[in-house]
């Protein structure tokens, strides 16, 4: 049985983006696997938060997360913030990690922009965070997209260099779980971009509560080209918009992108559209609805949290506390 990690930013209703190419293989996960999966917030005040917009959007995650299959009974469901050993074990691995190492990410120039200057150093240090919150389960599996990869080396890095400096073999290796089938969705109006819950046009993705009626306009309304559907992949390339949305109807419907356009070759979007509107309806509604009630006792959803922390730090404290004991700390008594 395997230990995996893996974690989502409170920021935002999770998109479909996020269903199809992390949730729902988390989901699948579940099965002779021990996972444990974390409401990031220490991540998410990397930047800017309104305090009471992250704590409703903290339990907002949770309900989601939830609705879409997370068994928060027999496995590990909670905050961050809970479970001080992470913050612990990050400021350790502060001290381990070298400044040309986190130089080279390439996910903090993209989020720095221009003007690096600016922003706040959690974001610059926030991959040795996500470091500890991997090693401080000694988890040996963590689920992520290509983007995440740099990410999971740094970590193996740190984790290599603490056992190197103090003479042990305490931190194991991690190892990505890049699944093959993993759906990358794009946005509706920029097939060349990742469907994003933080992108400020809410017409770009489809949120995991959205109505049914919401979905369909958002699907009208998604950007195509001019041509029909092709009758093989291929026929797919240098059209980044019509393949989007095609490898959604795949992804939604279960069925092999070859066989979607094998039913829908010749055929102009607007019927597709109307097809694919259906599918995501039908598999999104009971998930909406399931949020929807989990967020009306807003108390459950806070026990449910608590309780995944507190099973959280029963494995992460003792690990940590003997990372602090292997560095020369004389213990928390």
């Amino acid at each position: 049985m395997a230990r995996i990690f893996s974690g989502i930013q409170p920021s935002g209703i999770p998109t479909l983006g996020n269903y199809l190419g992390a949730l729902r293989n988390w989901v699948d996960l579940q099965p002779g696997n021990e996972c444990i999966y974390c409401i990031v917030d220490l991540h998410a005040i990397t930047v800017w938060q309104d305090p009471a917009e992250l704590r409703e959007q903290t339990r907002i995650m949770a309900a989601m997360l939830i609705a879409c299959g997370i068994d928060p009974e027999k496995h590990i469901l909670f905050h961050q913030s809970a479970v001080p050993a992470h913050a612990r074990l990050a400021w350790i691995f502060n001290c381990v990690a070298r400044l040309g190492w986190l130089n080279r990410m390439t996910q903090f120039k993209d989020k720095a922009g221009k003007d690096r200057e600016a922003v706040s150093t959690g974001l610059y240090v926030y991959p040795n965070l996500m470091a500890a919150d991997i090693h401080a389960y000694h988890a040996t599996m963590v689920p992520v997209g290509d983007d995440q990869r740099q990410h999971l080396e740094l970590a193996n890095d740190i984790g290599e260099k603490f056992n190197h400096d103090f003479g042990e073999k305490f931190f194991p290796r991690i190892e990505p779980m890049i699944l093959a089938e993993t759906a990358r969705v794009m946005r509706l109006r920029d097939g060349t971009k990742k469907m994003s819950k933080s992108d400020p046009s809410d017409q770009s993705r489809i949120n995991l509560n959205d109505d049914a009626d919401t979905i369909a306009l958002k699907v009208r309304r998604a950007k195509t080209d001019p041509e029909p559907l092709p009758d093989n992949v291929e026929g797919l390339k240098a059209r980044p918009e019509a393949a989007n949305l095609v490898g959604i109807y795949a992804a939604v419907t279960g069925v092999k992108t070859s066989d979607v356009l094998g039913e829908f070759a010749g055929s102009g979007f607007g019927p597709f559209k109307e097809r694919l509107a259906e599918a995501l309806v039908a598999h999104l509604a009971p998930i909406a609805a399931r949020a929807a009630a989990l967020l009306a006792d807003t108390g459950h959803v806070d026990a449910v949290l608590q309780a995944g922390a507190r099973r959280a730090a029963e494995i992460a404290n003792p690990i940590v506390d003997e990372a602090e004991r292997i560095v020369g700390f004389l213990g928390r008594g």
